[in-house]
């Protein structure tokens, strides 16, 4: 019965590993930009919004739809980057683990 310890020792290791690299995602900061930088958002790997920036030029009354569509294009940069970056840490973390091929984290 040894490999079947081994192997919930491995799962429990894994499993420390994974919620470590899931709290390190809430540290690393991304910026989403959209309109030339006339709207800057920074959110968290994790996905949490840190910041909004919107230039003062797009502040008046007139430019209310276009602020709106600049606010969720750099929203959506913002997620797409954060995305990335947890994609990043998530495979350094498992790239030293003993897994076999296909195998897929979380669970």
């Amino acid at each position: 019965m040894k490999g079947i310890e081994d192997m919930l020792a491995m799962a429990q290791n894994v499993q420390a590993e994974l919620a470590k690299a899931q709290a390190n995602l809430d540290t690393i900061e991304v910026e989403g930009v959209a309109g030339g930088g006339l709207v800057k958002v920074r959110a968290s790997a994790k996905g949490r919004i840190i910041a909004v920036e919107i230039d003062p030029s797009l502040l008046s009354p007139t430019e209310k739809q276009i602020v709106e569509d600049l606010v969720a294009a750099a929203l959506n940069d913002a997620r797409a980057k954060a995305d990335t970056a947890s994609s990043a840490e998530m495979s350094k973390m498992t790239s030293g683990l003993p897994l076999p091929p296909g195998f897929k984290l979380p669970f």
